[in-house]
């Protein structure tokens, strides 16, 4: 049993307990999203699998997506790029939204039977829903690829619905993505935080959202993570944190914001100009260029 507090925000990635066994997705301590994927036996560089689990998950009702439309919203990101020969790009799978807000689960398996996915999820004590989550299974040019995300809402539910309908989306579009993955994935953070605040600038509202990823090309494994969301997994029974929580007090982000001009207050905890609790997100526009959406990336292979 695993227990995420409402305070926690975390995309934990765990191993199955053994080798071949699989467990259907369940809640944990009534206030989280679970996603499991689970690489079948004989596939994988000794990780057996893992679990994409987030603390206060909510699911947006006002927008939500079928399966078909999920998996065209996948399709798309394979649109062309002008003078570019573009890869062949195909939607093994995708995860559909809640239409109500309620409770929500589901399973997935690609096609050739090599990973399994699925989720729960269920809307918290707020009264409406600011987080949301995002997979997509696909393969480029006969590579699997594989993305799963949480995106943990602040100030509002906007930035986080624009990172579930964008960013997965325009990281497979990016002409690099599986000849430098890490590059962009860090180019694509950055560009959909860009575009998020363009999108907004006739808005009265400072939405914000943290984003924690994990993108699965082959058996290489890449977790990124902008914000206070965090990534575990779990390696041969040892539990390894992939992330570091974007903390005003943490000694790079404070000089990072106060070169940028910015400053750090205690207002409860550490914010940034007494404000936001966490030093990088996507959003918040008010506090450009202090707050910035570019991703610190592990990989693991």
């Amino acid at each position: 049993m695993v227990c995420i507090g409402s305070l926690l925000r975390a995309l934990v990635l765990r191993a199955a307990a053994s080798a071949g066994r699989r467990r259907g997705p369940r809640i944990l301590c009534g206030r989280a999203a679970d996603v499991r994927v689970t690489p079948r036996h004989g596939h994988g560089h000794g990780w057996r699998g893992f679990r994409a689990v987030t603390g206060r998950m909510m699911l947006d009702s006002s927008d939500s997506a079928s399966a078909a439309a999920a998996a065209a919203a996948a399709e798309a990101g394979a649109g062309a790029v002008a003078g570019q020969v573009q890869p062949q790009r195909r939607t093994v799978g995708a995860v559909p939204q809640a239409h109500d807000g309620g409770y929500a689960s589901g399973g997935w398996e690609r096609e050739d039977g090599k990973l399994s996915c699925g989720y729960s999820s269920f809307r918290g004590k707020r009264a409406t829903m600011e987080d949301f989550y995002d997979v997509k299974l696909t393969e480029i040019d006969g590579q699997a690829v594989s993305l799963f995300g949480v995106f943990d809402g602040h100030g509002g539910s906007r930035a986080a619905e624009y990172l579930r309908e964008h960013l997965f989306e325009n990281l497979l579009k990016h002409p690099d993505f599986l000849t430098d993955t890490k590059l962009a994935i860090s180019e694509t953070y950055q560009k959909t935080d860009t575009d998020f605040l363009e999108s907004e600038a006739s808005a009265f509202r400072d939405d914000g959202s943290t984003a924690s990823t994990a993108v699965l090309v082959g058996d290489h494994l890449y977790v990124a993570n902008v914000g206070d969301s965090r990534a575990v997994i779990s390696k041969a029974g040892k539990a390894m944190a992939l992330s570091e929580d974007h903390k005003p007090n943490r000694i790079d982000e404070r000089k990072r914001i106060e070169n940028a001009g910015g400053i750090v207050i205690w207002a409860g905890t550490w914010r940034v100009g007494g404000v936001l609790a966490m030093s990088r997100a996507f959003g918040n526009r008010l506090l450009k260029p202090y707050v910035v959406a570019e991703p610190e990336i592990q990989f693991i292979y």
